[in-house]
């Protein structure tokens, strides 16, 4: 159900469309207000393609010229891709600019397998106007290739074993909760890699990740919920133990290959010891 403040900034992003030049023969709306889910504190965010490239400075003036103030930009400088940032009527606007050349070769590099966060972005992209690219390219994301989704599931596989599963207690010793807590989201990440692309879905940033993974047919029960667990579990040991059930049952609904096959024999060890653990630790305390 898209939310009413979707169709208010909707509204606003297409005024933005409207007042670009000529030269954004490209404008799609994403982000949160494409899929309707956008509320009070949800931002503008629109990929603007060109025919050819344009340095910052012209972008910044095209910003200007449309009403954006407070104009910065952010992420790594010197690439075909010019961010504006700015607020219209007090509401964030985050502008990219792609040339046309840059936009083909990544929803080309997408489906060879190359990573990258644009892919959900384009694939759930509103078209504000259009020269017809955003459709062709859509349609061509619309196939999700099995070795691609093979590749990333064989990827993320990659850290779950190859050395002791008795090394998980190194991070669960008093004093550890940093690198804990980087391994649990690190596996978290990994767990939700293999998930999307078990459903050929193009993976999309973690917010609203309850709902993002509602719908999915392949996954582990409670997925989000139990992420969501062991980030907050205080216990390092119990965290690290909620996890690391997930990510077992997760190998389990992967296809077979060389590192989804070490991880199911890996976490499966490493999961019987962290529940010996924990049952220890409950039997002696106080």
């Amino acid at each position: 159900m898209t939310t009413a403040r979707s169709l208010e900034l909707q509204r606003l992003a297409q005024r933005i469309a409207d007042a670009l030049p000529p030269a954004a023969e490209e404008v799609v709306l994403t982000g949160s207000v494409s899929r309707g889910a956008a509320d009070e504190v949800s931002d503008i965010e629109m990929l603007i393609v060109t025919a050819e490239p344009l340095d910052l400075e012209t972008c910044f003036g095209h910003a200007a010229q449309i009403g954006l103030e407070s104009l910065d930009t952010w992420g790594a400088q010197g690439s075909p891709a010019s961010r504006v940032f700015g607020y219209l009527e007090g509401v964030p606007i985050e502008l990219i600019w792609w040339p046309r050349e840059f936009a083909e070769a990544a929803v080309a590099g997408l489906l060879a397998g190359e990573e990258s966060s644009s892919a959900d972005a384009i694939a759930n992209g509103v078209p504000l106007r259009t020269a017809g690219l955003l459709a062709r390219w859509q349609e061509q994301l619309a196939d999700y290739p099995e070795e691609v989704a093979a590749a990333r599931i064989e990827s993320a596989a990659l850290t779950w074993g190859g050395y002791a599963p008795e090394g998980m207690f190194t991070i669960a010793r008093p004093g550890e909760r940093l690198s804990c807590a980087e391994r649990l989201l690190d596996d978290a990440l990994r767990v939700l890699k293999i998930v999307y692309a078990l459903n050929r879905v193009w993976e999309p940033t973690t917010k609203r990740l309850a709902a993002r993974v509602d719908e999915l047919p392949v996954k582990p029960d409670r997925l989000a919920e139990r992420i969501e667990e062991a980030l907050n579990e205080p216990d390092l040991l119990r965290a690290l133990l909620l996890l690391n059930e997930l990510q077992l049952e997760t190998v389990l609904l992967a296809p077979s290959g060389p590192n989804v096959d070490r991880a199911r024999r890996w976490l499966s060890e490493v999961v019987e010891l962290l529940q010996a653990a924990s049952s220890a630790s409950k039997s002696s305390a106080p």
